[in-house]
């Protein structure tokens, strides 16, 4: 067969570059890419502190729990809702990130001035009892319920 030889300019013509619609469209895909990279990433970080404070709340009251009917002593898990920290007798202090609320309902024995609520572990394993939320900025969240006669530490989740 013959080829003719405005068949070969055509091709090359073409193979050179892209065209300008081309480019458009790669653009458009790479601004859209960048808008939503840092929302994702805040999304991905505010889970990612949600479930750490979640499971060192949770670690540390059944920890105290365990303390307590050891060494036959009470232990106190107290959360400062004023400056948003937390933390267990004897063990170190750990910050709550600022997109989170917490929400303490303790006995009223167990709350100073200084906007700290605690939950006290008896050695005969009981509790002074009382609950923890844990709330994202959207509403939803987790409840760490302490029952006052066994002690025992659950979890339930809050919808918004």
């Amino acid at each position: 067969p013959l080829i003719s030889p405005d068949c070969g300019i055509a091709t090359m013509r073409r193979a050179r570059g892209f065209t300008l619609v081309e480019l458009l469209v790669v653009f458009a895909i790479f601004a859209l890419l960048i808008g939503l990279v840092p929302v994702a990433f805040e999304r991905m970080r505010e889970s990612a502190q949600y479930r750490d404070v979640l499971r060192g709340m949770l670690a540390d009251m059944r920890s105290a729990r365990q303390r307590a009917l050891a060494g036959r002593t009470d232990i106190a898990f107290t959360v400062n809702l004023d400056q948003r920290r937390y933390h267990t007798d004897g063990q170190p202090v750990r910050d709550i990130p600022e997109p989170l609320q917490v929400r303490a309902t303790v006995a009223g024995s167990e709350l100073s001035s200084q906007g700290a609520a605690s939950i006290r572990f008896l050695p005969d394993g009981g509790a002074t009892g009382g609950s923890v939320e844990i709330l994202r900025p959207s509403g939803a969240g987790t409840r760490l319920r302490v029952d006052w006669l066994s002690g025992h530490v659950t979890q339930e989740a809050l919808l918004p």
